[in-house]
């Protein structure tokens, strides 16, 4: 079985990637128990530990759902970690944990899905979380936000909607 060099801290708040599509309401509801977990036990990952903090649309997360993340983060002694997120408020939610975050030595990103993981064989969701992971392995300590096969920083991110992507508002370069 694989064995990350450098265990990872995955920190769950729900989101597209961590839902599943309800017909009755023709549209996606956060799963209330994180089906990833079970997804990189079935990679046969090593290394990787969980914590949920909710379940919700991260349109949803209020500030005490980001002061819990915000503790788990001060409190864990892993140096590498994953918060899975909702993608329209995960800028949002970069730029609180930067600003909260004073002299951070660890590498923390941000990462989530345009689809479930779980139902849509089409889903980007598996990509990014192994793109999360292999960008902790690598990335200086700092706050970033992967989608995409893309690092961006958390101040210039944005979410085209109508495009079903990410942008960086600041310029055309980003991080990787």
């Amino acid at each position: 079985m694989p064995k990350l060099k450098k265990k990872i801290h995955i920190i769950l708040t729900g989101g597209t990637i961590d839902s599943y599509y309800d017909s009755t309401k023709d549209t996606v509801v956060a799963n209330k128990k994180s089906i990833i977990p079970e997804y990189i036990k079935r990679l046969r990952i090593k290394g990787v530990k969980f914590t949920q903090v909710c379940a919700k649309d991260s349109r949803d997360i209020r500030e005490n759902d980001l002061k819990k993340v915000l503790k788990l983060i001060q409190k864990s002694k892993d140096k590498r970690i994953i918060i899975t997120h909702g993608t329209y408020t995960m800028p949002d939610t970069g730029r609180f944990l930067k600003s909260h975050l004073s002299n951070n030595d660890k590498v923390i990103i941000l990462t989530g899905a345009m689809l479930p993981l779980k139902e849509f064989a089409s889903s980007d969701a598996g990509f990014n979380l192994g793109y999360a992971m292999a960008q902790a392995e690598h990335l200086k300590s700092g706050i970033y936000v992967c989608m995409q096969g893309v690092t961006f920083a958390p101040d210039e991110i944005a979410k085209m909607i109508s495009q079903g992507e990410f942008i960086s508002i600041l310029s055309k370069e980003n991080i990787s």
